[in-house]
């Protein structure tokens, strides 16, 4: 019986902790004319091992998965993608050869120069700002609440920035 409940309690920890559930930028722009929300972008490669550490550790981390869920339309896109994209009335590919890697056009149009990188969308699409390079749940939480509760639009200055830093309380448990 022992045995039977501790296999339960561990298939229960498994399959009920948080997973990001990734969309197409297609699909997260048309969701957004239904029910609009903002958008996430997490931009990768495939041979990006911290790329792979971040979705494992940042972005699957139990609540920030959780609140990206209910406050963004996630999305995956690789920086180094083959794939031709039309978006905002616009043709976007990836112009080098097949046999060299080289930036998808979107990606460029976006101000992405490195992987990861993470951008913020607003509602209708636009910019709201990029966090380049590899960072943890607890670091990216205070924009995740910021820009869910669309408060960025009060900040203007380093110091404001600064100063939400310094009272934000996290409410991620390790």
């Amino acid at each position: 019986m022992k045995k039977i409940s501790s296999f339960f309690a561990l298939f229960l920890l498994i399959f009920s902790s948080a997973q990001i559930k990734w969309m197409t930028l297609e699909e997260a722009v048309e969701a957004q004319r239904t029910v609009p929300k903002k958008i996430l972008i997490e931009f990768y490669t495939d041979d990006c091992t911290t790329c792979k550490k971040m979705e494992s550790e940042t972005f699957n981390h139990p609540q920030i998965a959780e609140s990206l869920q209910k406050n963004y339309y996630l999305v995956k896109f690789d920086a180094e993608s083959k794939k031709n994209i039309t978006l905002f009335g616009r043709n976007f590919s990836n112009t080098g050869s097949k046999k060299t890697k080289s930036l998808h056009e979107f990606t460029q149009f976006m101000s992405v120069n490195a992987v990861p990188t993470t951008v913020f969308l607003d509602e209708q699409s636009m910019p709201i700002t990029l966090l380049q390079g590899s960072i943890t749940a607890k670091e990216l939480e205070p924009y995740v609440s910021l820009i869910s509760s669309d408060n960025y639009k009060k900040i203007s200055s380093r110091d404001q920035w600064e100063t939400y830093q310094k009272k934000f309380k996290s409410k991620l448990k390790d």
